[in-house]
């Protein structure tokens, strides 16, 4: 049985590191367009044998319960990695043999995205693992057993889930997906998302209707030709002296 995890903190604390960028109404507004683009997605899948949501923020759980969503309740958040083990272990119990993670910061995520993950035919122990756009951090992540090895959500997380997989003797294999990969933590983030079609996003409208990118737009070609786009270097590196044996899959379009 494959289930899909979404772990929900509480919006309001969401996205500090676009401090100084974004006015707190902002920051959560934004964080809250992008669980919306998350759910519209997430409503769409197939693949998925059950839905599992770690939160404590109040909201999310009438999301889960009006989805039929099973909800794992936190009395307190101390770290996503620690949300993300607690609920491992409840699902593993209930009878889950993989475990899909999915961040709530992917405004550009569709159905498919996220089917496709759950489609990959692999044996336990085994890791599917989706990096950020720069290849440090890890967007998706699928575990089979779901308790495999622990978490390390935060920076060079990709690097650290890869020597987990390896320690464990877990195939591992690597995904590319543009639209996976396009997630939202800071201003060169922003930046980035802005130069796709967000037309169909709830993300993007509330970014035009704010005004918020229209403070950025202007910006963007003066800056890409200031500064290198953000290298995929931590998963080149670890390609380069790890990459033997690894399946790697073709980049969704």
């Amino acid at each position: 049985m494959r289930a899909l995890l979404l772990p929900v903190k509480d919006l309001r604390n969401a996205k500090t590191r676009l401090i100084g960028v974004l006015t707190p109404e902002e920051r959560f507004s934004l964080a809250e367009t992008m669980l919306a683009d998350t759910v519209r997605a997430v409503q769409g899948v197939r693949r998925a044998d059950r839905i599992f949501v770690i939160t404590n923020y109040e909201p999310a759980m009438q999301l889960a319960e009006e989805n039929g969503w099973e909800i794992l309740r936190e009395e307190w958040q101390i770290s996503e990695s620690h949300s993300v083990d607690a609920a491992s272990k409840l699902c593993e119990h209930r009878g889950v043999s993989g475990l899909l993670r999915l961040p709530l910061d992917l405004p550009l995520i569709q159905s498919a995205d996220i089917d496709e993950l759950l489609a990959v035919e692999c044996r336990a122990p085994s890791l599917v693992i989706v990096p950020s756009r720069d290849g440090t951090g890890t967007n998706a992540m699928l575990r089979t057993p779901p308790t495999l090895f622990p978490s390390h959500f935060g920076n060079g997380s990709f690097a650290k889930h890869l020597a987990e997989a390896e320690n464990s003797q877990a195939q591992v294999i690597v995904r590319r997906n543009v639209r996976l990969e396009m997630d939202v933590d800071d201003e060169a983030d922003l930046r980035a998302l802005l130069e796709h079609d967000l037309s169909a996003t709830e993300t993007g409208r509330w970014l035009h209707a704010s005004g918020v990118a229209a403070r950025f737009l202007p910006n963007i070609e003066e800056e890409s030709l200031r500064q290198p786009r953000r290298s995929r270097r931590g998963y080149s590196r670890w390609r380069a002296n790890h990459g033997r044996g690894i399946r790697r899959r073709g980049l969704s379009k």
